[in-house]
C-alpha cells in the first residue's frame, strides 16, 4: 500500500494565522511539530517514506521541501491550481499508476487531521487495505461522540461487521437533524479518508466524471512531452471526491472507527481539542484574567481579559480576530471579505 497525503489547502478558517504563505497544515498548531510532519510520521509508521506521496498547489512546493527535507523531491506531486479533492485524487492515481500500477492500493488522507494513536489508526487502515483487494471504494466513518453540524455524515446498512455497505452521504446538517442521525446510530461523521486500488478508483473516474479522465489523458501527453498543462488543469471541475464519485459508486463501504479523531477545522475545535485551565481557558502566554471562562487566546503579548465567556482573541502580526468561539465557521466570511478589500491579508 501507499500513502497519498492532500496538502493544498488553505486553511480559511484558521485566519489570521493560517495565510496563503503559510496555510494551516505548516503550522504547530497542537504540538511542536507541524500538522503536516505528524500526518508523514503517523503515515511512516507502517509505509516506507519513499511510497508516501504529497499533492499539493505550485505555490506551496517550496514550503513543503522546507518542512519535509527527508521527503524525495519526485514524492510531491504539483497541481497547478486547487480544483478540490476529486481532481486531486486523479491526477495523483493517474501519475501513481505509471509506477505502481493499477493494483496497488492507495491511501488517501488530508495533511491536517489530529490522530494521535498511530496504533488504532492503523489497525482499521489494515482492515481497509484488505478489503480494498476485493475491488470496492473504502472510506472510515468516525462514531459521532456528539450531533455536530460542521461534519458531513455517511448513512450505513447496520451490521456486526468490521465494516458497513454505504446507503447515502449527507451533507453538514442542522442541530435537529445531526441528532436524529445519533439516535438512529447507524450514521457516521465523513472523515474523508479513502482506500482503495489506483486502477478501481481510475475507473470510477471514467464512469461517473469523464470530462476530470478526458483531462487527465491530455494532461498526460503534455507531462510525457515535458509541457506545461495548466491551461487543461483549469478547465478541472471543482468538486469533491465523495460528490464526483462516492455518492454515486456501487461497491462502496465504510469501516467503523472510534479512535479520537480530530480534522481540528476551526478555532473551535482546536479549542476543544487544547489543554485548558481549571476555568477552561487556553492560553499560552502571559495573561492577567478576572472572569474569564471558556475561552482561547492565542497571542505572543501579554493578554488581559475581564469577565469574558466563550471568546477567542487570536493575535497576529499584522491583524487580529475576536469572535464568540461558536462562531468559529464564520472566518471564511472575514476571508471572503478580504479577497475583495485587503488581499494582503490573506
Amino acid at each position: 500500500m501507499i500513502a497519498l497525503i492532500m496538502a493544498g489547502g488553505v486553511g480559511s478558517r484558521f485566519w489570521p494565522l493560517s495565510r496563503k504563505t503559510k496555510p494551516k497544515q505548516f503550522l504547530n498548531i497542537i504540538s511542536e511539530k507541524s500538522m503536516i510532519k505528524m500526518t508523514v510520521e503517523r503515515l511512516n509508521h507502517k509505509i516506507k517514506l519513499e511510497d508516501i506521496y504529497i499533492v499539493t498547489q505550485k505555490n506551496q512546493v517550496e514550503l513543503l521541501k522546507k518542512e519535509l527535507p527527508i521527503l524525495p523531491t519526485e514524492n510531491i506531486l504539483v497541481e497547478p491550481m486547487g480544483r478540490n479533492t476529486a481532481p486531486c485524487i486523479a491526477f495523483s492515481a493517474f501519475i501513481l499508476k505509471e509506477k505502481y500500477g493499477n493494483d496497488e492500493k492507495m491511501l488517501v488522507v488530508p495533511a491536517d487531521h489530529y490522530i494521535p494513536d498511530s496504533d488504532e489508526f492503523w489497525e482499521k487502515t489494515n482492515i481497509g487495505d484488505n478489503l480494498a483487494d476485493q475491488g470496492g471504494l473504502i472510506t472510515f466513518g468516525i462514531t459521532p461522540t456528539f450531533p455536530a453540524t460542521g461534519y458531513g455524515y455517511i448513512e450505513v446498512e447496520k451490521s456486526s461487521n468490521e465494516y458497513q455497505k454505504i446507503l447515502q452521504f449527507k451533507e453538514k446538517p442542522d442541530e435537529d437533524l445531526a441528532k436524529s442521525f445519533l439516535e438512529n446510530g447507524n450514521f457516521y461523521w465523513n472523515s474523508g479518508m479513502f482506500v482503495w486500488k489506483i486502477g478501481v478508483i481510475l475507473e470510477q473516474f471514467e464512469k461517473y466524471l469523464p470530462k476530470i479522465y478526458s483531462l487527465l489523458q491530455q494532461i498526460n501527453e503534455r507531462v510525457k512531452a515535458n509541457q506545461d498543462f495548466a491551461e487543461i488543469y483549469r478547465q478541472m471541475p471543482n468538486i469533491p471526491v465523495d460528490i464526483g464519485i462516492l455518492e454515486q459508486a456501487e461497491e462502496r463501504f465504510l469501516i467503523p472507527v472510534s479512535y479520537f479523531w480530530s480534522d481540528v477545522g476551526s478555532w473551535k475545535a482546536l479549542y476543544e481539542i487544547s489543554k485548558k485551565d481549571e476555568k477552561g481557558n487556553v492560553i499560552n502566554s502571559a495573561h492577567f484574567f478576572d472572569k474569564v471562562e471558556n475561552s482561547y487566546f492565542s497571542s505572543d503579548k501579554f493578554v488581559a481579559a475581564i469577565n469574558v465567556k466563550n471568546v477567542a482573541i487570536i493575535d497576529s502580526k499584522d491583524a487580529i480576530l475576536v469572535m464568540n468561539l461558536d462562531d468559529s465557521q464564520k472566518v471564511k466570511s472575514v476571508v471572503e471579505f478580504l479577497k475583495n478589500n485587503n488581499e494582503k491579508l490573506l
